[in-house]
């Protein structure tokens, strides 16, 4: 047997090194113990053999993108057997390489499982912590919050708290980790006992009037709500000593808000204005994209154009060999009416060009032409389209498609996935394969460029990038055969 001690219970990096260098010496998943410093110690076992060294300049393994990923989740489960599972995965994905594909899989289900429960605890952890000031030596003060996570997920979510709260100095301390922000670092130390968190401090009362606030009586659904907020994470969060009472005066509050008159409408911009209070016609069709075009400015085939500055639709000349649709426009496109023109338009253009696609080739819209927002201040803050939203824009999409008559479609995104081929899917599942849609033909699916602006990490943005630009080289090559 060989033990791999792992330097703690989400030691992603410490188990890849070790599976990697096992893989490579050919060791089963049978002859493997993975050992973690708060597993159990086996205390009458046969003495393990050392992890053996990999050969120089031996690469290893080959896996599909998806699987680290995935592996990062899988790791932070609590089940103790997630080092084998991931191990026999990645022995398994060398003779089968699309095996990730098939979900009716034992291991590929128990591995998607796992992960879909990560998931849910790292939102959990997310929504339910609450920091409570405290007293520091310096004067200047810092935060504490406690959580009981029911995985090992505290590692994985740490860095959405310190970019969220970057300029506070907090702790969340858990029974299995802490994790500390100094505004410098983020480190971790070992869990600590519940009696070492913070009691209630003056923001609560804050934190309690604000909930209390925002809570609508009229959309109160009961188990939902404990399915979201689930009953275990209350005795942590100050505003549950509000909700049974405002759970028992909900109906009555739901009743007088019906009977209560409308609220006057809130300020918008005059160009909205003007839109809302004279009726617009659409424009006659001419004959073309420009037609096409001038009678797309007055749509109000569902409700996101009241919101919107204007329509945003595709642009590209009528020759265009290759149709990308994306999601929907951004605050930047919605500003200068034209698509892709934001910070994801420029890395698509920077895209294009290494996979050597050239641009009067290319038509780019999307797969709702008004951005969808929610006024935050003075930001707008990007909202997805719904189905419904998708659905009735379609009709712009099918017109756009029977003009230019393209080689081939490439969906950027599940929005437009599910705009040009009519199911919804997950991008992760089918990106790089061709679908069909019964109005544009084959469909190439990939990413939108936004994914990789969303990444936070330098070497994850240039390993997606490079993701990215290989299947737009691939989109051409299905295109054109070369």
């Amino acid at each position: 047997m060989i033990r791999v001690d792992l330097a703690h219970a989400a030691d992603f990096d410490g188990w890849r090194e070790a599976a990697r260098r096992l893989a490579i010496a050919g060791v089963a998943p049978a002859d493997v113990i993975w050992q973690t410093p708060d597993g159990a110690q086996d205390l009458f076992a046969a003495p393990a053999q050392a992890l053996p060294e990999a050969p120089e300049g031996e690469k290893g393994p080959r896996v599909p993108r998806e699987f680290p990923d995935l592996a990062r989740y899988v790791i932070c489960h609590a089940d103790p057997a997630r080092f084998s599972l991931l191990y026999r995965l990645l022995l398994r994905l060398q003779d089968q390489p699309r095996l990730l594909d098939h979900a009716t899989d034992d291991d590929v289900h128990l591995a998607n499982a796992m992960a879909k429960a990560v998931s849910r605890e790292r939102h959990k952890m997310t929504a339910f912590v609450r920091f409570r000031e405290v007293a520091s030596e310096d004067g200047e003060g810092a935060f504490v919050a406690w959580f009981e996570p029911e995985h090992h997920v505290v590692r994985l979510t740490a860095p959405f708290f310190r970019d969220r709260f970057a300029n506070m100095r907090w702790s969340i301390l858990t029974p299995d980790v802490c994790a500390h922000w100094d505004r410098k670092t983020l480190r971790f130390t070992e869990g600590v006992s519940r009696d070492q968190a913070p009691g209630a401090d003056r923001l609560e009362d804050y934190w309690r009037t604000y909930y209390a606030s925002i809570f609508n009586p009229a959309r109160l659904k009961v188990a939902t709500m404990k399915r979201e907020m689930p009953v275990p994470y209350w005795k942590n969060l100050p505003e549950s000593s509000l909700i049974p009472a405002l759970i028992e005066r909900a109906e009555g509050r739901a009743t007088a808000m019906v009977d209560a008159a409308p609220t006057k409408a809130p300020k918008r911009s005059p160009k909205i204005v003007a839109r809302t209070e004279a009726a617009r016609t659409p424009k006659e069709a001419g004959v073309g994209l420009d037609g096409l075009r001038r009678e797309a400015e007055g749509c109000k085939r569902c409700p996101l154009w009241a919101n919107a500055t204007q329509t945003v639709f595709g642009e590209g000349g009528a020759e265009a060999e290759l149709l990308f649709v994306g999601e929907q426009p951004g605050d930047k496109e919605d500003l200068v009416g034209r698509p892709f023109v934001g910070p994801a338009g420029q890395m698509f253009d920077r895209a294009l060009a290494e996979a050597g696609i050239a641009r009067e080739r290319a038509y780019v819209t999307n797969a709702v032409k008004h951005f969808k927002n929610e006024p935050r201040g003075k930001r707008r803050l990007h909202k997805s389209p719904n189905i419904s939203e998708i659905n009735a824009c379609r009709w712009w999409l099918e017109k756009e498609t029977a003009l230019l008559k393209p080689r081939l479609a490439i969906a950027l995104g599940a929005s437009a996935v599910r705009s040009l081929t009519g199911e919804t899917h997950a991008v992760t599942k089918v990106r790089g394969q061709v679908l069909s849609s019964p109005f544009a033909g084959d469909v190439f699916v990939t990413i939108h460029p936004s994914f990789i602006l969303r990444l936070r990490e330098t070497e994850d943005r240039e390993r997606e990038f490079a993701a990215f630009v290989a299947d737009l080289t691939q989109a051409r090559q299905i295109a054109y055969g070369r």
